[in-house]
């Protein structure tokens, strides 16, 4: 029978309307866990412990694990007091990191007096690391054996960590101090002969990364790399940890969502569905009423051109298209470089060809736009217009692009983010330039008044 999610969906919300504990329990048998987590969510707060009740308990861990941290946190407070016990120390040590670092620390208190102490230094071992640090992403659950064991030995002791839900298809080889020797795939045990040396055997390259190293350089060494799993070690090269695939899909998500939040100058920090109004508010009140400030030095700057503006009243019918274009092109260039910069494609020292490169394919577009419009502004104002539109199109449409790409590098060289270069930010500047090259050229060209005193 061909699984159908949505088939199933349906029906869980159906059932649990109508609390038909025996059909929910069949039907939830029936589905994937990642698959209940996200009907889960969908669910009032109060009927999520009862699905959870109808839930095979070797199960519950599992989708538990799915959840989005705020929706664990709703449920583990709602879940009988043993219950959540159980279901959170189940946890693996990353996932409980996950949900303890979105908390409020009250919050984080409250669930922490529900776990035994070992639990609770290894999660906060792991919350003493930075913020979006891989110390934070990592788990501490591996499997190391030494390079002097016999492949026999090292065998008898990975079946015995197997049933501590421990990644073991890649086997780490450390020493006496931990520190970090090799990496093999768990297939070359198989394949090797009981009495081998695990210092015998051929492992794969080995790279590792630091516990301090931002998340973002794990997510490119494992996609540059091809790793299911990636070491994390301390300034010593003692193994402490490991990144595996699933925890950097998870990081890269929400790394690409915090870019796209500050491109649009609003870094809410949690999902759209989970944040409240006054949260946004607070957001974008902050941006918007500084891009306002920006914007009138724009306006401050037409003002200064009153006088040109009254001897040719035809330019202001050209105005917003005109310095639009700027604000567009930068746009443009300012998220091609945000993204470049943040998947390591471009290196900041690569800043006079990407100008080189974007100064030519800016002065292009520029001309393409300027013969497009041109025609128009010789249509309402002559040749005397048309030329300075023409000509005014082009830099701008060249400024606004060299102010999108320069803008991120000069962040990432202050070591600020590069996606704080919002697109807002980019458009404003790129309008105040607009207004100032617009009308300059308007003046010079066409011998119109600037200013009178």
């Amino acid at each position: 029978m061909k699984y159908d999610f949505e088939q199933f969906q349906g029906q869980v919300r159906e059932l649990v309307e109508r609390r038909e504990a025996d059909q929910v329990r069949e039907i939830l048998d029936l589905m994937r866990v990642q698959d209940i987590a996200a009907v889960a969510m969908q669910l009032r707060d109060d009927d999520m412990p009862w699905v959870f009740a109808r839930l095979a308990p070797g199960r519950r861990v599992d989708v538990f694990s799915y959840l989005e941290p705020s929706y664990q946190y709703r449920l583990a407070i709602r879940l009988p007091q043993e219950e959540a016990r159980e279901i959170l120390q189940g946890l693996v040590p990353d996932d409980l990191t996950a949900l303890l670092e979105d908390l409020p620390k009250h919050e984080v208190r409250r669930l922490l007096r529900l776990l035994p102490y070992r639990t609770i230094r290894r999660a906060l071992t792991l919350l003493g690391y930075p913020a979006s640090s891989v110390g934070r992403l990592m788990s501490p659950l591996f499997v190391a054996v030494r390079p002097e064991w016999t492949v026999g030995q090292a065998l008898e002791y990975i079946r015995a960590q197997s049933e501590q839900d421990i990644t073991v298809n890649t086997v780490f080889i450390t020493d006496e101090h931990e520190q970090l020797q090799g990496m093999i795939p768990l297939k070359h045990f198989v394949f090797g002969a009981p009495d081998d040396l695990i210092s015998s055997l051929q492992g794969v390259p080995m790279v590792s990364i630091l516990t301090d190293a931002p998340q973002a350089e794990a997510i490119r060494m494992m996609k540059h790399y091809d790793l299911e799993v990636l070491p994390v070690v301390d300034g010593d090269n003692a193994l402490v940890g490991i990144v595996t695939v699933d925890d950097v899909l998870d990081a890269a998500e929400e790394e690409t969502t915090e870019d796209f939040h500050k491109m649009g100058s609003v870094g809410i920090g949690l999902s759209l569905r989970d944040a409240k109004a006054t949260l946004l508010y607070r957001k974008r009140i902050g941006w918007l009423l500084a891009l306002v400030f920006i914007n009138l030095i724009g306006g401050g700057i037409i003002a200064w051109f009153e006088e040109t503006i009254n001897a040719l009243v035809v330019l202001v019918f050209f105005l917003p298209l005109v310095i639009a274009s700027g604000g567009n092109a930068g746009a443009q260039a300012a998220t091609l470089m945000v993204r470049a910069l943040a998947t390591g494609d471009v290196q900041t020292k690569d800043w006079l060809k990407l100008w080189t490169k974007e100064f030519a394919v800016a002065s292009a577009l520029g001309v393409t736009m300027a013969l497009a419009v041109s025609l128009l502004g010789y249509w309402r104002g002559g040749l005397g217009v048309a030329l300075v539109i023409a000509i005014a199109l082009v830099l701008i449409v060249v400024v606004g692009s060299l102010i999108g790409l320069l803008l991120p590098i000069l962040l990432t060289r202050m070591r600020l983010d590069p996606a704080s270069a919002s697109v807002p930010l980019v458009t404003s500047i790129a309008d105040v330039a607009g207004i100032i090259i617009y009308f300059t050229m308007a003046a010079v060209l066409l011998n119109l008044p600037v200013h009178s005193v």
